[in-house]
């Protein structure tokens, strides 16, 4: 059972939108809107692949890359959450993604001041002597969370965090760094708060 229609639209969707052919879903999949696939730009096969009983909430947005893969596991909740994705990004099972949670595995932009500033010249759609992008200085590294996470309000998880299973985030924690199993972690950057048992 699903919400999905057999044309890939979504029962009572306000918007007429589909979503991708590239994206898979087990039994039981609940998506409250293919809006959340306005910046999906996945080019594999599958690009996103979501579990059984997997449910993407309100305002959630899948931003993935023409290479970009991300992998949902059974039974997690998505709640206005914001997957950004050019390489990969795998989440557990059971897992509960708060509202405002960012989710990036690459800083889609250069570090570097020049380089940031033919990347800005190159993403401005009426300027007619636009540069190529500078994609060989932008950093990517795959995210991976495990099974029974939970992810507070506005939370960020940055490129390159690996969060064991059974950990919490804490609302507005910005991860930097991996977190291990059973750990709750807080604050900007994200240190141990305590362990759980």
């Amino acid at each position: 059972m699903t919400n999905v229609l057999p044309d890939r639209r979504i029962e009572h969707d306000w918007s007429n939108r589909q979503i991708p052919a590239n994206v898979t879903w087990g039994d039981g999949f609940y998506c409250e809107s293919a809006q959340c696939f306005l910046h999906f730009k996945g080019k594999r096969e599958p690009a996103v692949e979501f579990g059984a009983h997997v449910s993407v909430y309100a305002a959630s947005q899948l931003a993935v890359g023409p290479q970009g893969h991300v992998k949902v596991g059974d039974f997690t909740l998505l709640v206005g959450a914001l997957i950004t994705c050019e390489t990969s990004v795998e989440i557990g099972s059971h897992c509960l993604i708060s509202w405002g949670t960012g989710i990036a595995d690459s800083d889609f932009h250069p570090v570097a001041a020049a380089q940031r500033r033919i990347d800005a010249e190159a993403l401005a759609p009426f300027y007619e002597g636009k540069p190529e992008r500078p994609i060989a200085a932008v950093k990517s590294r795959p995210v991976k969370i495990g099974d029974n996470v939970w992810i507070g309000m506005n939370a960020i998880i940055l490129k390159g965090v690996t969060i064991g299973e059974n950990s919490v985030i804490a609302a507005g924690a910005v991860v930097t760094k991996d977190v291990p199993p059973n750990t709750v972690v807080a604050g900007n950057p994200a240190r141990f708060a305590k362990r759980l048992q």
